[in-house]
């Protein structure tokens, strides 16, 4: 019997992000995966809570301080989440650091990779160390005296400091007893010393050790007390008002400054630092004991994503290079998706091809124009220097480049800077929405007349995470496709209404509505006693609507499996509500980045597949410009549904099961090789 649909039967959003993060912190435990990327798992998490604090609780601690806290769809009072975020980021903190301590970093000794403390260094490894301190460490710092006419600096957003204890009098005659000395971010957080001085082994030094024991050198004739590192982390997220600006990028610059050192949220600080300066931290920080971790070991451990890179493959993922496309990687790329259709599932198959495409444009006498999107992009990228190569050659270019990318915003800045010198046409998107969508489109001259090529992608313009993330790329020469994506294009150039589409659903306007209604028609053919199955694959699930309809759908009979990666508000299993839900999250060697949304459509000749740029949140559906794209080729749409589900639904090595109380089942200690969806796709579609 159905129940009616109240707050409980929501997940908190940020306890459910939360628990994303753990899991990847649980990575660091399993034997399964070799050691450097058990490492590599622990800074993920490391970095991962970093943001939480910036963007995740930071808002909500100042939303509730302001009096604006909402309760959402779960019920609960802000003041209390607050409060019960805080004492699960302590829980979680404790034990990232007990796992580097007592677990990874003993194996990584018995790999003959260590970690020298102070009281490891024999005089040999002390010298070299006090030379590269002299040569490298010393002339960039800058010791800060904190006394009546010093006043506590202005530190940077995660920077790296030491707060030092002093007894003495400095070159004017001044009792000093307390100072900080901020470490430069250009200083590398861990250095490795040279073979020869280690016997053979890999040796790595902090550099919170290197300055602890030669920070005498910056108070000489001063006796120190005490040098104790520490860290603060801000309120990173920041509403500009685009409405009152008149130059955006100069505007979103100054933001971005200002952010380095906003309100803070966090102060990390050596566990052995004595109470009182901890207290006189918390003082100038405005913090409460509340946003104080006390860590045993560096205070930013992502910074130690640096040594996993070290050339010990067998402690590594075993290597794999992607597939290519070679029919999309000659000159005559227009003439191979002109005859069919394309998918590349990245980072299996290589993004290549799509650089390729751009490349081939920019040199194509044939081609009149391009037009793109850019959410996030890489350091010096090679579809931006194309971009340019064909504006420079007489092709109308114009792109769409979202300046507002979390933590992309600087270098979205340069990218349109450079675009703009070449003579691209930059539009920087819709006022008060993420241009989130990924579209490319090539318009080209033919015999025939004009036709466009497009590519529709679940990721990134980035050839950096295309290796990393799993997200799928889809070209296509379609008529009507090209016609819709024309039409995206004009409306984000702002030269009409929303656009009227056949193959595409599109945020802020027909994605929600359309997904409702496809939802909504699965359970009717489920009343009706047909067979209906939903299946959906996707970063995060929030939004109400959706997850009320899929309640609906579950209570009508449809079979729903969803695989959510990350954020997940609903809760599977309940008897009434949800008891035909399954949720897996798949946390294995690369980011699930695609998002696929699938419906069996038992009334109708196919089963009906969107993919797209589009998560089912609110800020997704809502918030930004976001396009899914329509697969009705059936090669390629089955290729999907074996690759992004059936093989999804087997894993059991690293697939999670979420129950109605909110915690996930974890995978099978015992699954075998055959049961890792990664795994097979690297054995299907890449080269070893």
């Amino acid at each position: 019997m159905s129940q009616d649909i109240r707050p409980e039967h929501f997940i908190n959003r940020w306890h459910s992000l939360l628990r994303f993060n753990l899991r990847v912190l649980e990575q660091s435990l399993n034997p399964h995966i070799p050691l450097l990327e058990r490492l590599k798992f622990l800074t993920i998490f490391s970095s991962n809570m970093d943001e939480f604090f910036e963007v995740r609780l930071g808002p909500i601690i100042h939303q509730v301080a302001r009096g604006e806290g909402t309760i959402g769809a779960d019920g609960i009072d802000p003041l209390e989440l607050v409060q019960d975020l805080k004492q699960r980021c302590h829980e979680a903190v404790e034990k990232e650091y007990s796992i580097l301590n007592d677990i990874l970093l003993p194996e990584l000794e018995q790999q003959d990779i260590s970690f020298l403390r102070r009281n490891d260094w024999d005089e040999t490894v002390r010298i070299w160390l006090k030379n590269f301190y002299t040569e490298q460490v010393e002339p960039v710092l800058t010791p800060i005296a904190v006394d009546l006419s010093h006043p506590f600096p202005r530190l940077v957003n995660k920077s790296l400091n030491f707060i030092v204890s002093l007894r003495g009098k400095d070159a004017f005659g001044r009792m000093l007893d307390l100072a900080i000395v901020p470490a430069p971010r250009s200083l590398p957080r861990v250095i490795q010393v040279p073979a020869k001085l280690v016997g053979g082994k890999t040796a790595f030094v902090f550099l919170s050790s290197i300055i602890h024991d030669n920070v005498s050198s910056l108070f000489p004739g001063m006796s120190i007390e005490g040098c104790y590192q520490f860290r603060i982390t801000r309120n990173a997220d920041f509403n500009l008002d685009e409405t009152n600006v008149d130059d955006l990028p100069e505007a979103l610059e100054s933001e971005i400054f200002s952010s380095r050192f906003a309100d803070a949220v966090r102060l990390e600080v050596a566990d052995n630092c004595p109470n009182h300066l901890v207290d006189f931290l918390l003082q100038e920080t405005q913090l409460t004991k509340d946003d104080l971790y006390r860590v045993n070991g560096p205070v930013n451990l992502a910074r130690l994503m640096g040594i996993t890179g070290i050339d010990r493959s067998e402690l590594k993922f075993p290597s794999f290079t992607p597939k290519f496309n070679m029919p999309l990687m000659s000159d005559e790329v227009f003439s191979e998706i002109r005859q069919r259709d394309h998918l590349l599932h990245h980072p299996y198959e290589s993004f290549a091809p799509v650089v390729n495409l751009v490349k081939c444009a920019a040199r194509d006498p044939n081609v009149l124009a391009i037009k793109q999107t850019l959410y996030r992009t890489q350091d010096d990228s090679k579809l931006v220097d194309y971009l340019c190569e064909a504006a420079r050659n007489g092709k109308e270019v114009t792109v769409v480049i979202e300046l507002r990318a979390r933590f992309d915003e600087a270098n979205n800045i340069e990218d349109a800077r450079e675009l703009k010198e070449a003579g691209v046409v930059v539009v920087y998107g819709v006022v008060g929405y993420k241009t989130h969508a990924k579209l490319l489109m090539i318009v080209r001259k033919e015999a025939q007349g004009i036709r466009r090529y497009v590519h529709l992608g679940t990721g990134n313009y980035h050839e950096g995470t295309a290796k990393l993330y799993t997200d799928l790329g889809y070209l296509t020469s379609n008529h009507r496709t090209g016609l819709d994506v024309n039409s995206i294009f004009q409306e984000l150039t702002g030269t009409g209404a929303a656009a009227q589409t056949q193959t595409l659903l599109h945020a802020p306007f027909t994605l929600h509505a359309g997904l409702l209604e496809l939802i909504e028609k699965e359970t009717q053919q489920a009343k009706a006693g047909q067979a209906a199955h939903i299946r959906f694959k996707m970063n995060s699930l929030t939004e109400p609507e959706i997850i009320r309809a899929l309640y609906r759908a579950s209570q009508a009979g449809v079979n729903v499996e969803l695989i959510v990666r990350g954020m997940c508000c609903l809760r599977p299993g309940i008897k009434g509500v949800s008891e035909n839900i399954v949720v897996r999250s798949i946390i294995s060697r690369f980011l699930e980045h695609s998002r696929v949304y699938w419906f069996k459509n038992s009334s109708g000749e196919a089963p009906i597949m969107y993919c797209g740029s589009a998560d089912l949140m609110e800020r997704n559906l809502f918030k930004r410009v976001e396009v899914c794209f329509r697969v009705d080729n059936p090669k390629l749409r089955e290729r999907i549904e074996q690759e992004c589900f059936e093989l999804a639904l087997q894993d059991t090595g690293s697939a999670w099961i979420l129950q109605s109380d909110g915690s996930y089942l974890p995978p099978s200690a015992k699954a075998i090789e055959g049961q890792y969806l990664q795994e097979q796709l690297i054995d299907k579609l890449a080269f070893i």
